[in-house]
């Protein structure tokens, strides 16, 4: 059986895994994302990561959900600000991150195709 799972991890969080795979994930989109980190604050299991800016790493700051941690609870989703934060079946949802994705501090992303979301909301 073939990993459901088709991103390469960067880097390896020392955090619990989950127990099993949820019926949804979290994922952020993050063009709209401004980095405010409220949804780190409602996270119970602790998945969602700070994803330094690309040239100065405390400024442009914005957040990822790690896709192989999150629970679905929806806490992330409900108390976003911004709305930018949508809950996905767990197929769907790893097949549209890559594409809500911009910068990407846990997974390997193609860097052209990271930055095509942004491009098309501009």
């Amino acid at each position: 059986m073939q990993d459901p799972f088709p991103y390469g991890k960067k880097v390896e969080v020392d955090k619990p895994s989950r127990v099993r795979e949820p019926k949804r994930l979290a994922v952020i989109d993050q063009t709209g994302c401004s980095g405010c980190e409220a949804c780190i604050t409602f996270c119970p299991v602790d998945c969602i990561e700070i994803v330094p800016g690309p040239e100065h790493p405390s400024l442009m700051k914005l957040v990822e959900v790690d896709l192989e941690r999150c629970i679905g609870c929806e806490m992330c989703a409900r108390y976003c600000p911004w709305e930018t934060i949508g809950m996905w079946p767990l197929g769907e949802g790893l097949a549209v991150a890559p594409r809500m994705t911009v910068r990407s501090l846990l997974y390997e992303y193609d860097p052209e195709g990271m930055h095509e979301a942004a491009e098309c909301r501009a």
